[in-house]
């Protein structure tokens, strides 16, 4: 360890702080990203729950706003609503907020389900998985009538890939993870890499107790094909891939305001 020397600072302010960008993400201050997302998640809440609704609770940074602004509409306004969980996460968030919690088994159709998204094209295909719980997530999506997404202003791109470069993750059964890996490589290009866990040895295990492969794609595709031909290869489990899923999409911008994209109606 070298002898640290204390030197007066001549550099000009800005200078300065720039060499220490704690509160930076990409150039972004932590603040204002936390206030897009409270911004969009609030929005849709209010936009898109009514009283007596079955909600579908999706999981993520973005979702704990969105039940922030729930709990407060049950409490200010007297709605009853019952919540679904798409994860560990997102019950635990129910359960700390408490509202009323149910399960598909119990209440199979939704009347809306709010989740983020890793990231949204033009056309609101999205990545979703990048917390590891995209099977649940589609599944609760898909017993919604419709399917509201929140995000920040770094979740909207035109083409997929334009700013999410993990890749789409893929859930598979463990014992199918190589072979998978190499059928996606051989027929789609790209790269599949086993997710790695950060605080153990070992892959990732899902609340499912899968594997996830995430898979990098080095052009643009037909999702809706390419999600297809993925999920008909044996040991697939589910893709991250949302095509044609969701309604609509809220993206809170770092000006303070909240952007709307709505699948376009052919």
């Amino acid at each position: 360890m070298g002898l640290f020397l204390w030197r007066p600072v001549t550099l000009a302010p800005a200078k300065w702080f720039s060499r220490f960008p704690c509160r930076q993400v990409g150039g972004t201050s932590m603040d204002k990203v936390e206030s897009a997302k409270r911004a969009a998640a609030h929005r849709a809440v209010d936009d898109h729950v009514k009283d007596a609704f079955r909600v579908g609770i999706g999981s993520g940074s973005t979702v704990v706003y969105a039940v922030e602004r729930l709990a407060e509409r049950v409490r200010e306004e007297g709605l009853k609503v019952v919540c679904i969980p798409t994860s560990f996460q997102s019950r635990q968030l129910i359960v700390s907020n408490r509202l009323d919690m149910t399960d598909l088994e119990t209440t199979p159709e939704l009347d809306v389900t709010i989740d983020g998204a890793d990231e949204a094209d033009k056309d609101l295909t999205l990545i979703k998985g990048g917390g590891g719980c995209q099977l649940q997530e589609k599944i609760v999506a898909a017993a919604a009538k419709s399917f509201v997404v929140i995000a920040d202003s770094r979740k909207d791109s035109t083409v997929l890939g334009e700013k999410w470069v993990k890749g789409v993750p893929i859930e598979v059964v463990p014992m199918a993870y190589n072979p998978v890996k190499l059928k996606i490589e051989s027929e789609l290009g790209g790269q599949a890499i086993l997710r790695q866990a950060k605080a153990k040895a070992g892959p990732v295990v899902t609340d499912n107790g899968n594997f996830i492969l995430d898979w990098v794609f080095d052009k643009p595709h037909d999702w809706n094909g390419v999600n297809q031909q993925i999920m008909m290869i044996p040991g697939v489990v589910e893709t991250g891939l949302f095509v044609g899923m969701a309604s609509v999409a809220y993206f809170g911008m770092q000006d303070g305001t909240v952007k709307e994209r709505h699948v376009k109606v052919l």
